[in-house]
């Protein structure tokens, strides 16, 4: 056994395909050879601690910031030569409010906005409206941080795009907004078959909507894979075990993180089950429970990971069958 965390994926027509991307701010590294793969139609959950390089990525992408470095594709578009064609068929939230037409009321914003969305769909955007309580007779700037948020929503949702660029959607939404942009989301995954990139602190908010995983710590993809592979292979294993016992040295390379002290530990492994099982009871130790990890648990056990512990394997995860976090 050995910790090899995938960090490619192998699919035949990805939404969003990077290779060594690097960006530097200064003597700050934003990216570090990022290398990026979003399948068609998945909902894709970035997570990564403070200045991972998240924001960075999803402007590059719309080629609203330039990479010093490497490539980026999106729909089968490269980012710098079309990146206007780019723009048009992404939705975009970003992580911060733009007060730019702060003056404008929110009924003249959307339909500015539409005015360069040849796609617009108003009655679409009117549902938005009425389920998010837009108040759209308000200046744009005189809105609340999560006034503001539930119109950059609508803004990004109502011309249907294939792709959605969503940086941290949930900042400043109360608990019943936030559950309601989220069943938007969902109902808009499951009615236009759209690629959903979501950048956020709060990986436990898109547990029901996120298929995919990536972990992004200092510019670097430390792990990238799929939904299903992440719940076969990165397991919590409990166990009661003699005092001083030292573990297994086979399981003891693949630990990703350990808990608990004394005669009761947990341990999170990656590994085939039945391997890891079996050798833990050789070497001594009783298994009481198995349990498979939530997203925001695999996100948070992923980060914590040492890196003299991560040796990822360039091999690509299997196809899927189709954090700042807390």
């Amino acid at each position: 056994m050995s910790l090899m965390i995938p960090t490619e994926l192998s699919v035949i027509e990805p939404a969003v395909e990077t290779a060594g991307l690097a960006k530097r701010y200064g003597r700050r590294v934003a990216l570090d050879g990022m290398d990026m793969t979003v399948p068609q139609g998945a909902v894709y959950v970035l997570v990564g601690p403070n200045g991972a390089g998240k924001t960075t990525t999803l402007r590059i992408l719309l080629d609203l910031v330039r990479a010093d470095a490497g490539r980026a594709g999106v729909l089968g578009l490269d980012t710098v030569s079309a990146g206007a064609e780019v723009r048009a068929h992404c939705g975009y939230l970003p992580e911060r409010q733009d007060a730019g037409y702060g003056w404008m009321k929110v009924q003249q914003l959307l339909d500015h906005h539409a005015r360069f969305r040849s796609n617009w769909d108003a009655a679409y955007a009117t549902q938005l409206v009425e389920r998010l309580e837009v108040r759209d007779h308000t200046k744009f700037g005189k809105l609340s941080k999560g006034e503001a948020r539930r119109v950059q929503l609508v803004m990004a949702l109502a011309h249907r795009p294939p792709l959605l660029l969503l940086d941290e959607p949930t900042d400043g939404l109360d608990p019943v907004m936030r559950d309601e942009a989220l069943a938007i989301l969902s109902d808009h995954v499951a009615d236009t078959g759209a690629t959903l990139v979501i950048s956020t602190h709060l990986v436990y908010e898109v547990e029901g909507l996120g298929d995919h995983l990536g972990v992004l710590k200092e510019g670097v993809l430390r792990a990238q894979l799929d939904r299903e592979t992440l719940r076969q292979r990165l397991r919590r294993y409990t166990l009661e075990v003699a005092e001083g016992w030292e573990g297994v040295p086979e399981v003891n390379e693949s630990i990703i993180r350990r808990t608990g002290s004394g005669r009761e530990v947990a341990w999170t492994v990656w590994g085939e089950e039945g391997e890891v099982v079996e050798r833990l009871k050789a070497g001594g130790a009783t298994v009481r429970h198995v349990d498979p990890l939530t997203l925001e648990e695999a996100a948070v056990a992923l980060l914590a990971m040492r890196e003299n512990q991560n040796r990822i394997a360039r091999e690509p995860a299997p196809a899927a069958t189709q954090a700042e976090v807390r």
